[in-house]
This record gives structure tokens, C-alpha cells and sequence, in this order.
């Protein structure tokens, strides 16, 4: 069985993905941090969840390589 290019290919987009969204959250802590220590609880619980939404198409790409079932 000759391995496929779509798993290092959707590795690199995974490790992508994690730099960038940490990137962008780390951008809005000058904004963020003036928050109440609630709201900032808020918004790094959801950002802490929200990058995991891509991978589950990008797995399954990566596996079958079909985007949808």
C-alpha cells in the first residue's frame, strides 16, 4: 500500500491552523485584558474550543480524501 500525501499535507494545515488562531488570540490580550476576569474566562473557554470545529472535515479529508460523507 503506496502511503498517501494528504496525511502530512492535513498535519501541516493542523499545526497551520493551531499557530494561526493562537496568533489571533494572542493579538486580542491588550483588548481582552481590560475585561472582567469572567468575560476573559468566557472568551478563552470558547476560543480554547472554537479551532477544534475545522478538524473534524480535515480528518476526515485526510482519511478518505472526500471533504463530506
Amino acid at each position: 500500500m503506496t502511503p498517501s500525501w494528504r496525511k502530512p499535507a492535513g498535519m501541516i494545515a493542523i499545526l497551520t491552523l493551531i499557530v494561526v488562531w493562537a496568533a489571533l488570540v494572542a493579538s486580542l490580550s491588550g483588548v481582552v485584558g481590560r475585561w472582567h476576569w469572567l468575560a476573559q474566562l468566557a472568551l478563552y473557554v470558547v476560543a480554547g474550543i472554537v479551532w477544534i470545529a475545522p478538524l473534524k472535515p480535515l480528518l476526515r479529508w485526510m482519511e478518505t480524501g472526500k471533504w463530506r460523507e
